[in-house]
């Protein structure tokens, strides 16, 4: 499905980034596994998909830094020669209460889960633009569509990341360069482990599906909008939360 594509996925250490890139891997592409401070995580992803037959690199950048993300993209096209998808997954929590929020806090997760990708998606988009193709896939969350108590840093960057994903679409499709975002809901992650279980029992009660995600529903959902299946679509949003937000 993606063979011979370069795929670039930030904080593909662990989680939904590592779902992503092992599974666009497994569909043909060479894969670029961006990592901040993981690197012996990032390692064991690149180690298995190499063992699996694929082909892929870590490569370490802190996002917050504009020059970073355009290094990252640019060891990309240096070791490939070429960039076709970039996925934004990269991002960080540090919830509490809106009144007792420290700056600190709310810039650091804005930096983190909104500058990043902006950085990355404009370095990528330049290569893409040449090559008249690319898609860009920027995980979002369903904090971003609704909200979440304790969450105002991480629902605000998620909703500008959907923001920034609409007019991206805008500007790029001229080009074939598509931008959509995928939205997920409460997943099995490291994240989602740290939460009180009384709470993962009150949300799992709101999930028609009866169950948390896996990382590896999300993984799908961003193969779907990598692939030329999906060259009609850009600028939307694919929620991922087993039917949450629907239920309210």
């Amino acid at each position: 499905m993606l063979d011979g594509a370069v795929a670039v996925v930030t904080g593909g250490s662990r989680g939904i980034g590592r779902a992503v890139a092992e599974t666009l891997a497994r569909s043909g592409a060479r894969v670029v596994v961006g990592y901040h401070s993981q690197a012996e995580a990032a390692q064991e992803v690149v180690d298995g998909i190499t063992a699996a037959g694929g082909v892929a690199v870590a490569h370490r950048a802190d996002l917050r830094e504009r020059a970073q993300a355009d290094a990252l993209i640019g060891a990309a096209q240096a070791r490939f020669g070429r960039v076709d998808i970039l996925v934004n997954n990269a991002g960080r929590t540090m919830d509490g209460l809106l009144l007792r929020m420290r700056d600190d806090d709310w810039s650091e997760v804005l930096r983190a889960d909104l500058d990043g990708a902006f950085f990355c998606l404009r370095a990528a988009a330049r290569p893409m633009l040449r090559q008249r193709s690319g898609r860009i896939v920027n995980i979002a969350s369903v904090a971003g569509l609704v909200g979440n108590a304790g969450q105002a840093n991480y629902s605000a960057a998620k909703a500008g990341l959907i923001g920034l994903t609409r007019a991206a679409a805008a500007e790029l499709g001229s080009r074939q360069v598509t931008v959509n975002a995928v939205a997920p809901g409460w997943i099995e992650t490291d994240m989602t482990a740290a939460v009180p279980a009384a709470v993962r029992e009150s949300v799992l009660g709101r999930v028609p599906l009866g169950r948390l995600g896996r990382p590896e529903d999300v993984a799908q959902a961003v193969l779907f909008l990598a692939s030329p299946g999906a060259a009609y679509i850009t600028g939307t949003v694919l929620v991922v939360d087993g039917g949450l937000t629907m239920a309210g």
